[in-house]
């Protein structure tokens, strides 16, 4: 497998992180999940800026989000699988 232009760190992860490069709408994309080490693939439905994260999933608004199979907040709008997920959808725990 070339690199992937995602890491899933747990399998229970709402999100998977972007890794290596900002990612273009419409970009079939390659994700590791490090856990299980299975190879899955989604299409990016927005600009997904490096370090970035893209939902696994469709995800309802006020759900928990994983990441590092731990809560890091929850949603405030819908978001669908393949959106980038940052502060504009997402309230952190920490906040």
């Amino acid at each position: 497998m070339s690199a992937p232009h995602f890491v899933v760190h747990d399998k229970t992860d709402s999100v998977g992180v972007v890794v290596v490069e900002t990612v273009d709408v419409n970009t079939e994309m390659t994700g590791w999940v490090m856990e299980t080490d299975d190879t899955i693939t989604i299409t990016a439905l927005d600009p997904i800026p490096i370090g970035h994260k893209v939902a696994l999933s469709d995800i309802a608004e006020g759900a928990t989000i994983l990441k590092y199979g731990h809560s890091i907040g929850k949603t405030v709008a819908p978001i669908g699988k393949g959106n980038h997920v940052h502060t504009h959808n997402l309230k952190t725990t920490k906040w």
